[in-house]
């Protein structure tokens, strides 16, 4: 993994598991709904931000290799497969 990528990602992932500890507190404290929705929301995109910079990863790293080494089989196999995952969003 590229070590700027992994660092984003680490950081990322750590926000997001501050925000779905506060989502429980707001949860438990009976907050407005409105509110935890927001939040929910912030979090759902949050981790997709986390996808989208594996993503990146897996095509700049992974997926360029395979072209290096001759495996354009392979390598177009995984983009259609990082296309359709993309898809689901």
């Amino acid at each position: 993994m590229r070590k700027d990528i992994k660092k984003q990602v680490q950081n990322r992932l750590k926000r997001i598991e501050g925000q779905v500890k506060g989502l429980q507190k707001m949860v438990e404290g009976d907050k407005y709904c409105i509110d935890i929705i927001t939040q929910t929301s912030a979090v759902r995109n949050a981790l997709s931000a986390v996808e989208d910079a594996m993503l990146e990863n897996h095509l700049s790293t992974h997926v360029i290799e395979q072209v290096k080494k001759g495996s354009q089989k392979k390598a177009i196999e995984e983009i259609l497969s990082v296309y359709k995952i993309s898809k689901k969003k």
